[in-house]
């Protein structure tokens, strides 16, 4: 245990995750508890945890049925983990398996827990469907009725455009554009060309591909409901197929196309992280460490290029308090929400004249490309929302545990212009 004045050091131990598959496919008939509790199982099997009491275990969906309320911990009733760990939601849009992370890693620095498992699930097949604001008052009201002639005069105030379903709408509630009509004016404003992106598209499936015929996913993925890898992966997506798409939201302008765009999605993911008291407790590696991570948000009303931009300003933070320049890393996973977002950033960083536009303090200079999502990333694996930050934290820690050390920067962006980076070393 630690010492009121004693930060303890956070271990990445484990982690695992289904497949991800396009919406209305491989999972259109299972919702977020099936998918969440089927990641969780495959870790328990994988790391012996069957039986044991963990701190706590901590998740969340973007999308959730009212049955979900308490997702996590009906997932972990379903589990073998002994039924005596506590859970709890937290749900931060795209960004909810990695802040589910930061919440696990800082109970385990202050010696509050010495072991936790964070996640995130996401079902678009799923999706809860609502009904209209006067149908749901009508319904209420019928509850307090006390005769059969009372709820009838209720029901007759209805009409057929009441009884129109409501089904969650891919939009920002401030400015009533979806995320991928606020990256075409990402897109737009940082003059980032449909050529540019569908190279970072192709060299998603591409470096993904590659990972899979190497084997690098063989121990990271449970398979789940007939589906043994990520069914989003073209891997004979070339170049000139991706020039023939059309534009997906700018039907007339635009360079978005579904081919540099993450498609709807269904999959869940965790990682098991711990003390190392713990881990060697275990007899369980250490993959690498959890060093330091920054939340971030950006005005994105006024400003709607800005939506997925908010990492800017947590990378900026982050490595200011770390000591470290964006050059002092051996590997990168920025999230490929799209390939638009991607390259606006890094145009951003390289540019002192666009960093000092958009309010950071300086610009943090160009990357090495070549270390930039390795693997394949959100392009090529898809996007299930909150399964997406556990995922990329898996394969980080499994690159810098495979090199024996060095450092991994990681960059999620997410809905609301908010966005979280993280440092993770071995």
């Amino acid at each position: 245990m630690s010492t009121p004045n004693t930060i303890r050091k956070v271990a990445i131990v484990g982690y695992n995750r289904i497949p991800f598959a396009r919406a209305n496919t491989a999972y259109a008939e299972v919702g977020n508890q099936q998918m969440m509790t089927a990641a969780l199982n495959g870790l328990i099997d994988k790391y012996n945890l069957s039986g044991q009491l963990l701190g706590e275990v901590v998740g969340g969906a973007v999308i959730k049925h009212t049955y979900d309320s308490n997702l996590m911990r009906e997932c972990v009733m379903k589990t073998t983990l002994d039924p005596a760990t506590p859970a709890c939601d937290l749900q931060q849009a795209c960004d909810t398996g990695i802040e589910s992370a930061i919440y696990i890693a800082n109970k385990i620095a202050l010696g509050q827990i010495e072991s936790g498992i964070a996640g995130g699930v996401d079902s678009i097949s799923d999706m809860p469907i609502a009904v209209s604001e006067k149908l749901r008052k009508i319904l209420l009201n019928a509850r307090k009725a006390k005769s059969l002639g009372e709820k009838i005069k209720l029901f007759l105030k209805l009409r057929p455009k009441d009884l129109t379903p409501l089904v969650p709408r891919n939009e920002e509630s401030q400015t009533g554009l979806s995320m991928g009509g606020h990256t075409e004016i990402t897109a737009k404003h940082y003059r980032i060309s449909r050529e540019d992106q569908d190279n970072l598209a192709l060299k998603s499936h591409l470096n993904m591909a590659e990972a899979y015929n190497e084997g690098f996913f063989d121990d990271m993925i449970t398979p789940f409901n007939g589906l043994e890898k990520d069914n989003n992966l073209r891997k004979d997506s070339t170049i000139e197929k991706l020039a023939k798409l059309n534009p997906a939201f700018d039907k007339t302008n635009g360079t978005l196309t579904a081919g540099n765009s993450t498609p709807l999605t269904d999959g869940a993911s965790c990682i098991l992280l711990a003390s190392e008291e713990w881990a060697k407790e275990h007899n369980l590696p250490i993959l690498a460490y959890i060093t330091y991570a920054e939340v971030a948000a950006i005005e994105y009303v006024k400003n709607q290029q800005n939506l997925l931009l908010a990492p800017l300003f947590a990378a900026s933070r982050m490595l200011e308090k770390a000591g470290l320049t964006l050059q002092d890393f051996d590997y990168y996973e920025i999230h490929e929400a799209f390939a638009a977002q991607v390259l606006a950033t890094l145009k951003i960083w390289e540019s002192p004249e666009l960093s000092k536009e958009i309010g950071l303090k300086k610009a943090l200079g160009s990357i090495d490309r070549e270390k930039l999502n390795v693997k394949g990333s959100s392009l090529a694996a898809a996007h299930p929302f909150a399964a997406t930050g556990g995922r990329i934290i898996g394969v980080m820690a499994k690159l810098l545990n495979e090199k024996g050390s060095g450092r991994g920067f990681i960059s999620i962006c997410a809905a609301g212009g908010q966005g979280i980076t993280m440092i993770i070393e071995k």
